[in-house]
């Protein structure tokens, strides 16, 4: 909140003269944080796939799962645990990644508009001659670069392991994987960014989106487990996200335009009512 707050004050003559000056701003104030992130996940993500080749063979993890309760076995997505794929699916995509990406993504969606309208930083940023439109959609770009930027990392680091480890896992598939990972992190940021945007307020910006990203895991998990309640597989952006097995069978279009169009309403839906809102300038 308080980075945001030096790039505005950076930044408000600047927006007046040059292009997409807010979102430089912004982006170059979080320089430390993106780096930071940056480096937990490239550790996280190069642990767990380091630590594939030592799971053994597949018959040994497939012994394992079958020790373990069908309900853990299925939420978990440990039913194929013993591949590349799969294993990577109930590691890196299927808990730790999102948890990251979710977690930087919400966290800054709800600080950079309801943050600093709360710290009084956008009543700064409006008496310049430079649109609230221009203030939203630079402050939306500047959170969708870095998301994008941490999940080319989960891809990178992933890719070179696999390649160094000699493991056969098609970039193709990673691709996909990455791309889901990316999308629902952008949805849920977008989320959050636009319930600020429309409220003003950061903690309810917060709970939207983390409590919609806890609900959609919930809802994919008892779609998969219970038999009446499958339809919630439908609707759950986690599903959306790992319901195709990306990283077994490839690009899942229908789930990722789905998250895009979530993503792109969520955006569309904060920016109309942002303009509207009175800022008390």
């Amino acid at each position: 909140m308080a980075a945001d707050t030096v790039a505005s004050r950076r930044s408000g003559t600047a927006a007046t003269a040059a292009p997409l000056a807010v979102f430089r701003g912004v982006l170059r104030s979080r320089r430390r944080s993106l780096l930071l992130w940056s480096l937990a996940v490239a550790a996280v993500t190069a642990v767990y796939v380091s630590f594939y080749p030592a799971m053994g063979e597949e018959a040994d993890l497939a012994s394992f799962v079958a020790n373990l309760p069908e309900g853990m076995v299925e939420v978990m997505g440990y039913d194929q645990i013993g591949t590349p794929g799969g294993y990577l699916n109930s590691t890196v995509f299927g808990i730790l990644g999102p948890a990251l990406l979710l977690v930087f993504a919400i966290g800054w969606g709800s600080r950079t508009i309801a943050g600093s309208e709360e710290d009084g930083i956008l009543e700064l940023e409006a008496t310049h001659p430079v649109s609230r439109a221009h203030v939203y959609l630079d402050r939306l770009l500047a959170m969708w670069v870095g998301v994008a930027l941490l999940a080319a990392v989960v891809f990178a680091v992933a890719m070179l392991l696999l390649v160094a480890l000699d493991v056969d896992l098609a970039a193709s598939r990673l691709a996909a994987g990455t791309v889901g990972l990316l999308l629902l992190a952008l949805a849920m940021g977008t989320i959050a960014l636009a319930t600020g945007a429309a409220t003003g307020r950061r903690g309810l910006a917060l709970a939207t989106a983390a409590g919609l990203a806890v609900v959609s895991f919930v809802a994919d998990a008892m779609g998969g487990l219970v038999d009446g309640l499958a339809w919630l597989t439908t609707v759950s952006p986690w599903s959306w996200y790992l319901g195709g097995d990306p990283l077994i069978d490839g690009f899942d279009v229908p789930g990722l335009a789905l998250l895009a169009t979530l993503t792109v309403l969520a955006a569309l839906a904060g920016l109309a009512r942002y303009r509207q809102r009175d800022l008390g300038v």
